[in-house]
């Protein structure tokens, strides 16, 4: 189980918590026009997508993770090739569909953080397609 600022303890209830809170912080994102103030299409802008839905519930919020992770049977990008592959991403073109769909699978896969990469990477994937 990973570490929090909440004190939970335990895995089922620390999840319910985590998507109330992310939740009504991607709520209030959207309310307050700070998501028209994000970098579209970088990892500068999923990161600050990610801290604000998640610096109440995480010192990591925002921040590459430093562990090799992997959900089932596939494992996500190696930690040691991270950092080049989210310089990779950030160069991809995004002005075609077809351009965007390839983008926002190589950040699937690079999956930069520990936790909320799902919640956040949609939001990132919004400002893409509404630019």
């Amino acid at each position: 189980m990973l570490t929090n600022k909440l004190g939970v303890t335990n895995q089922v209830e620390l999840a319910r918590v985590e998507e109330k809170i992310s939740k009504s912080n991607a709520k209030k994102l959207y309310d307050s026009g700070n998501i028209d103030k994000l970098e579209v299409g970088t990892f500068k802008g999923l990161a600050d997508i990610h801290r604000y839905l998640f610096s109440d519930i995480s010192d990591f919020a925002g921040e590459i993770r430093m562990v090799n992770i992997d959900k089932g049977n596939f494992r996500f990008a190696p930690v040691m090739y991270l950092n080049v592959s989210l310089d990779h991403i950030d160069q991809m073109p995004q002005s075609t569909i077809d351009e965007i769909v390839v983008k926002y699978v190589e950040m699937n896969i690079a999956h930069p953080f520990r936790e909320g990469n799902g919640r956040s990477t949609r939001i990132w994937l919004y400002l893409i397609l509404k630019q």
